[in-house]
């Protein structure tokens, strides 16, 4: 099992076909002021999984401050077919939108997965303080 994508976006959606479509990546986001409030955004990741690992499975995902707080958690699960051997391997496409975000102070972000008794990185966002009157970054 490994996490095969993991990204922040606009706006996500999957395909019948097993695709995902993502409009709008970003790794930094300004705001006037903090706290900050996102009010949309899309956490997308693809957990391709083992062969023996049909079943259902929790997961969770945090979104972690800069000094290592949660800010945001999200529980869940996903259900993972077993496939022949001459078939793709499993896979589970999380598209999940976060909405309100709330950022309590600048600076780098970051995204764990947890699943199966696993840590994963996800993506990193950097929230910067950006001058509200001319709209330059500090």
């Amino acid at each position: 099992m490994h996490v095969q994508l993991s990204l922040v976006c606009e706006d996500a959606g999957a395909r019948p076909d097993g695709r995902v479509d993502v409009t709008g990546v970003f790794h930094d986001l300004a705001a006037p002021g903090f706290p900050a409030k996102q009010a949309r955004m899309v956490f997308v990741t693809v957990i391709e999984w083992g062969r023996s690992d049909a079943g259902r499975h929790r997961f969770r995902v945090d979104l972690m401050t800069p000094d290592g707080r949660k800010a945001l958690t999200v529980d869940g699960h996903t259900d993972v077919e077993r496939v022949p051997g001459d078939r793709p391997p499993p896979r589970t496409r999380l598209i999940l939108p976060l909405e309100e975000v709330i950022f309590p102070v600048p600076g780098a972000y970051r995204f764990e997965i947890r699943v199966k008794g696993r840590r994963f990185r996800g993506p990193s966002l950097f929230l910067i303080a950006a001058d509200p009157v001319a709209g330059s970054v500090r």
